[in-house]
């Protein structure tokens, strides 16, 4: 998996790690949008370059095995990293490539992941990661699920 700068086009290989206890406190609502701190208890995933210990994006999430189902309950990037003037583009989508694989890893053909965004982005993930609107949520179920995969995994 790969993220891209965006003024040279200079891929970089990236990883995605469980947060760490040591990791929240650098982890401020001013560079990644929200209270990260009260995820604790949740599964939480960072991004971060191969090497490098800087927080890219994190992406916090939920198991509902009764529904075959992962759901995204937080995801956002660093501030440098949202908007039109990003350094790196792709790492909302590898956070999302990421919750997809465990879907698939822990559902197989049966896997759905979802996340209730804000209104103001939910178009971007219909049209980005092709998701499907579920009532107030958008989800994203096989095939298109090996297709993000696909797209964002080249590992």
């Amino acid at each position: 998996m790969n993220i891209v700068e965006c003024l040279t086009g200079k891929v970089y290989p990236i990883e995605i790690l469980p947060v760490e206890n040591t990791d929240y406190k650098s982890l401020s609502k001013a560079r990644y949008f929200f209270d990260w701190k009260e995820e604790r208890k949740q599964e939480v995933f960072k991004l971060v370059m191969k090497g490098q210990k800087d927080i890219l994006g994190l992406v916090s999430i939920e198991r509902i095995p009764a529904e075959w189902r992962i759901h995204i309950r937080l995801l956002t990037v660093s501030k440098e990293n949202a908007g039109s003037g990003k350094i790196f583009e792709n790492i909302a989508g590898n956070l999302i490539c990421y919750v997809a694989k465990i879907a698939v890893a822990d559902f197989g053909a049966l896997a759905c992941v979802s996340l209730r965004p804000k209104s103001s982005i939910a178009q971007h993930y219909i049209e980005k990661y092709n998701m499907h609107v579920a009532g107030t949520t958008l989800s994203l179920e096989v095939p298109e699920i090996i297709n993000l995969i696909n797209q964002f995994d080249h590992d």
